[in-house]
């Protein structure tokens, strides 16, 4: 998967702002001062680590080789995916989805309302 289409998506979530707080290397993703993805853009192929559900994070290790306990985060609720091809693009996309509606759903009910995401 192309870093274009990594950015397009991720970018275009309500309310996502990106920057480099840890340096030119990580693209940062958040929303609502919370981070929901982080693109490592000196690695070949990319990689972005992205939130997950602790159970779903297991089952995604266990079907995709390509994806890992995240790369230096709480292992427990982030995956580092590799974008090497081997994970079809539409579950990447699923992935990156799911990882902005679980930090969505931890912000204050009025960010949430702000984003448009209701209760």
């Amino acid at each position: 998967m192309e870093l274009d289409k990594v950015m397009e998506h991720l970018s275009g979530k309500a309310g996502a702002e990106q920057g480099f707080p840890f340096g030119p290397e990580v693209l940062v993703f958040k929303v609502g001062g919370k981070i929901f993805a982080l693109v490592a853009l000196d690695e070949t192929p990319l990689r972005v680590n992205l939130k997950c559900d602790p159970h779903q994070a297991e089952v995604l290790r266990g079907l995709y080789p390509a994806v890992t306990p995240g790369y230096h985060m709480n292992k427990k609720h982030w995956n580092t995916v590799i974008l090497d091809g081997t994970v079809p693009e539409d579950e990447v996309f699923a992935m990156m989805d799911d990882s902005y509606d679980l930090v969505v759903k931890s912000l204050p009910r009025a960010e949430r309302e702000r984003l448009g995401m209701g209760k």
